[in-house]
């Protein structure tokens, strides 16, 4: 069974998605990592060993959030990113995985010689 929001906030200020699956479950998700793990084929590829590594989205932020009928959200990026449709399952899942995931995606951009610039949302991507 699916898992279903019982509220999803943005602080654009902040850029941090908050998302609630309950009175105990909730991450806050930074815009950058969100973007950097969207489930679009622009970044996921077609197919295995087809990812795209995203550079330079340390300051990316969202300006729309739509619903996608009971399942999913868009998330519109203002780098124009637009095509990834994050289902409950997935939203859940990357805030499961955050620490992995984030301290994945660092290791490809050091593997790739990419600095990255540091944000005061760093912070939410190393804590639990």
């Amino acid at each position: 069974m699916s898992l279903v929001p019982t509220d999803i906030k943005l602080n654009q200020k902040s850029r941090v998605l908050t998302i609630r699956f309950s009175e105990t479950v909730a991450f806050d998700l930074p815009c950058e990592f969100l973007r950097v793990h969207s489930p679009s084929a622009e970044v996921k590829g077609h197919g295995k060993g087809q990812e795209v590594l995203q550079l330079r989205k340390e300051k990316v932020n969202i300006t729309a959030i739509e619903p996608v009928g009971h399942y999913a959200i868009k998330l519109v990026f203002d780098d124009n990113h637009d095509s990834g449709l994050y289902s409950w399952d997935l939203l859940h899942d990357l805030g499961e995985n955050r620490a992995r995931l984030w301290a994945e995606y660092l290791n490809k951009l050091s593997e790739s010689n990419v600095v990255r610039q540091s944000q005061a949302s760093d912070v939410l991507l190393v804590s639990d």
